[in-house]
């Protein structure tokens, strides 16, 4: 097991980092609302970052989310690279991956996946004798920017649907995702992959990557925070000296490295082609219960500035709280594990599941 980023995975995290620092600065984030930045997802495309996932694998992929996250950059990268290249990818046939994947790459097309929180029950769309899906999705992160959503049914199989066929609703979340309610009636879709073995995938691959975007979103809160309590002093000394902001900021530290290394083994062993149904939920469990710790200390740390909702650091609390959502929350995450867990040992000693 070696994290080791290769050449092209360092070279396009370095990429990456610059055009996140640059583009996604406060002031352009607070002008984009709570909608996508256009501009900085066509910079981001005409650099080759969506197109570079193919290459440079999950793996990769969290590198480039740890640097989304830093910033909190408004794009629908990590929804459009999980749900829609690696998916299609991985899972499409030849003609599919010939049709799609172009448009995926230089991110005139946009997919954006309908996927149930772990522990909601079966799938989010119900497909009838014509092929056709009936549905609701009460939010779909980054809908409202979609050319095509990603739906399962309630056998787990997997639907690409145009949200031209759709009718989608703007919902407003805690984080500001472009999100959208998703209504089917009887829409026409294409299957991607065969049985729920493609669900299985791709379920375990946005876990892995909005993980990796996590640990990106408490990195920059901690650093904020760190330096906050470098440069603001209380009675004549700076804040950093004092031993109880030392203890909170060396928690959130390594909160934040265990979010980081369990999405990395996570997707080391998914672009290895090992099983990581476990990983995958390992890498969750700590981006929903560690990322709410480290952004909450993030902005108590911050004193009465981070009560001020228009302070950077406050926009790390929006997304760590809405990752911690959208990922599931801590104890349905660690009973899915533990039925894996008890499953793996049924079969090991010969028994039904």
């Amino acid at each position: 097991m070696d994290f080791t980023p290769t050449e092209e995975q360092a070279a396009a995290q370095e990429l990456a980092a610059r055009i996140f620092g640059d583009l996604a600065t406060p002031d352009r984030l607070a002008a984009a609302g709570t909608g996508t930045d256009a501009e900085l997802w066509k910079a981001l495309c005409a650099a080759g970052l969506p197109a570079a996932v193919e290459e440079i694998g999950l793996l990769g992929l969290v590198l480039l989310l740890e640097e989304q996250g830093r910033t909190t950059a408004q794009t629908p990268f990590a929804a459009s690279c999980v749900y829609g290249i690696l998916a299609v990818a991985r899972h499409g046939t030849d003609e599919q991956r010939a049709r799609l994947l172009p448009a995926l790459r230089d991110g005139s097309a946009v997919v954006a996946g309908a996927f149930p929180a772990p522990g909601d029950p079966g799938g989010r769309g119900g497909i009838g004798a014509d092929g056709r899906l009936t549905g609701e999705v009460p939010w779909v992160p980054w809908l409202r920017d979609a050319t095509h959503v990603l739906v399962p049914d309630e056998e787990r199989a997997l639907w690409l649907i145009r949200t031209a066929d759709a009718v989608v609703e703007p919902v407003e979340l805690t984080a500001p995702w472009s999100a959208g309610r998703l209504l089917l009636d009887s829409a026409p879709g294409e299957r991607l992959g065969t049985g729920p073995e493609a669900y299985d995938d791709v379920l375990a691959a946005a876990r892995i990557a909005f993980a990796g975007l996590q640990a990106g979103v408490c990195a920059g809160s901690l650093a904020r925070a760190v330096d906050h309590a470098n440069t603001r002093e209380q009675f004549g000394r700076p804040l950093a000296t004092r031993q109880g902001v030392q203890l909170r900021a060396a928690d959130a530290h390594m909160d934040t490295e265990a979010i980081r290394v369990t999405a990395y083994e996570a997707a080391w062993r998914h672009d290895a082609g090992l099983p990581c149904a476990g990983q995958a939920l390992t890498a969750a469990w700590w981006a929903a219960e560690a990322g709410k710790r480290v952004v909450h200390a993030g902005q108590h740390l911050h004193g009465g500035t981070g009560a001020d909702l228009d302070h950077p650091v406050h926009r790390h609390f929006l997304w760590g709280r809405q990752l911690d959502a959208y990922l599931g929350r801590g104890a349905e995450l660690l009973q899915e594990l533990g039925d894996l867990l008890a499953d793996d040992v049924h079969l090991a000693n010969g028994e039904p599941s």
